[in-house]
């Protein structure tokens, strides 16, 4: 009978779960993992740095709707992941990371590379254990996805000893689990979902805002739906951006200055997988005398800062078909109409502001070209402080999964992995990369990645030579003469990039912004254009935030 060491073990269970590229940084622990994807067809996608790896885990997640996973060596390695796991248990994303560790007979005596790595990863992980035995391993994956993926997901930690993996057992005494997890998900209180409907029917400017948990719910068709049927505007924010296209008549998009005065008119707000955090100003971005119902999939997020008039424990897709089920007669369509206008003239107020003609390139004007150029079809990511908001706001999210900011965590650097994970997902859809200059530096050199693995992103670099937003925060909050330890000045990025094998574009004029996109995207390298943008204009969000003494 033959005997198959824990790597290959690993790798089968991973195959077993459909498992396409393994994200990882070269680690003498992982060696029986790697040694295992090159039978087993799983593509290694070796990264320069463990954050990188991880943050393309989350990447591949956040693209897919399906488990992205990453494996980091010990010690050090385990380390450099886990601000990205940080990110991704933020944002609810479910990822998984194999982690290497010291063999278990040289634990605590000093040998290389061995810290308490289970003690790091608990607190921002859904789900961590580690593996004592070589046959356990296929269990233990098997677990792990079943409580990444179970109720509202997130990203789970499995830690496989060194002598675990290299260890060989038979394979007759190896059990892969079957049927270990359900797809069945909660409907949502029958009661509740009635109470919901007649509420929504008494309310004369009703108003859906759909968050991250309508796009792991998948409930894109069931929103369509109920908006279609109710008349009711809807706003996709955060992960759920796209699941009602921006073209569609009854969805509002915009920055969140221009739809504040959508949200604070509205008189009812149907929640959907949206959390009332920081971004939402902890739910009082509603007037007092605002009814709320809240949906979600995970109950202890159900009047976290502000309680509910309704709030519904289920599945957000599920929740909606039984809604729109319902006799009541609900119709939105003359507030959509009054609601629409409002956004627009926002928009056009806001826009009339900026000077998009003058040099340096405005931000905006930046951005612009970027859509104007790229268009609906193109999967946007955005990265940084004030470019991020600019980009947000501006990229058209056509289909869920369409336009990916920084999450909740704050977390710059994700822009590079999360776009090189989703080119290699969808290969045939163009990749933008917006990304400030100083987010850039924490990941940049995987554009050696990107070369060497040939995935043609395009990264567009809104270079303010500065951390442009807490430079603003400084300027605003203590005087224009104090700003410190921010300038990082005109850096060619471009020259690097082109340096590692890429194409590079330098760009300081707007007439040039065009065709030096044009020359990027034909180049059918990794490319990178770095834009000079006037450094005065903060986004009129941050701007805000440091008026108000948010930072």
């Amino acid at each position: 009978m033959d005997k198959l060491d824990g790597g290959r073990l690993v790798v089968k269970a991973l195959k077993k779960e459909g498992v396409e590229h393994l994200f990882t940084l070269s680690g003498g622990h992982l060696m029986p993992i790697f040694d295992a994807c090159l039978d087993e067809g799983i593509r290694l996608i070796d990264t320069r740095h463990e954050q990188a790896a991880a943050h393309m885990a989350e990447g591949w997640s956040l693209i897919t709707r399906k488990m992205g996973v990453c494996a980091v060596t010990a010690g050090p390695g385990l380390t450099d992941a886990v601000t990205a796991v940080a990110n991704a248990y933020q944002s609810n994303t479910p990822m998984l990371i194999l982690g290497g560790r010291s063999s278990l007979k040289e634990n605590d005596i000093g040998t290389l590379q061995d810290i308490d790595q289970m003690s790091l990863m608990r607190p921002i992980t859904k789900w961590a254990r580690i593996c004592h035995h070589t046959h356990r391993i296929p269990f233990y994956i098997a677990t792990a996805y079943r409580q990444a993926l179970s109720g509202r997901p997130g990203p789970v930690y499995l830690e496989l000893p060194m002598d675990i993996l290299f260890a060989k057992v038979e394979e007759s005494k190896v059990e892969f689990p079957e049927r270990y997890r359900t797809e069945a998900k909660p409907a949502g209180d029958p009661a509740l979902v009635a109470e919901a409907c007649a509420l929504l029917a008494r309310a004369e400017r009703p108003l859906i805002l759909a968050g991250t948990g309508s796009y792991w719910s998948r409930a894109e068709e069931a929103i369509k739906a109920f908006a279609e049927k109710t008349h009711i505007p809807v706003i996709t924010r955060t992960g759920g951006r796209g699941i009602l296209p921006d073209s569609h008549p009854l969805a509002l998009s915009g920055s969140m200055l221009e739809l504040l005065p959508t949200l604070m008119t509205a008189d009812a707000v149907l929640a959907l997988g949206t959390r009332f955090n920081f971004m939402l100003l902890y739910g009082r971005i509603f007037q007092p005398h605002v009814k709320v119902i809240q949906v979600d999939i995970e109950p202890s997020e159900i009047g976290l800062n502000r309680g509910p008039d309704i709030g519904i424990f289920g599945d957000v897709r599920l929740v909606l078909e039984e809604m729109r089920k319902s006799r009541e007669k609900i119709d939105g369509s003359a507030w959509a109409e009054q609601a629409r206008t409002m956004v627009s003239e926002n928009s056009k107020s806001n826009r009339s502001e900026y000077d998009l003609k003058g040099t340096p390139i405005h931000p905006r004007r930046l951005v612009e070209e970027i859509r104007d150029l790229v268009g609906g079809k193109a999967v946007y990511i955005c990265d940084g402080g004030d470019i991020m908001l600019w980009g947000s706001e501006v990229f058209p999210a056509e289909r869920p999964g369409s336009v990916i900011a920084t999450g909740p965590l704050g977390c710059l650097g994700v822009g590079l992995p999360f776009a090189l994970a989703a080119k290699l997902a969808q290969p045939d859809r163009t990749v933008v990369l917006l990304s400030g200059d100083g987010t850039f530096g924490l990941n940049g050199m995987e554009f050696d990645t990107a070369v060497r693995h040939k995935i043609p992103v395009l990264c567009v670099i809104g270079n303010d030579q500065a951390w442009g937003m807490i430079k603003h925060g400084q300027e605003l909050m203590f005087g224009f003469d104090r700003a410190c330890a921010c300038e990082l000045g005109p850096v060619r990025y471009d020259q690097m990039v082109a340096a590692l094998g890429g194409h590079g574009e330098f760009v300081e004029k707007p007439e040039d912004i065009r065709p030096a996109l044009e020359r990027a995207l034909k180049s059918g390298k990794p490319a990178c254009v770095n834009v000079l943008v006037d450094p005065r204009y903060p986004h009129p969000v941050s701007k805000m935030a440091a008026e108000s003494g948010v930072f």
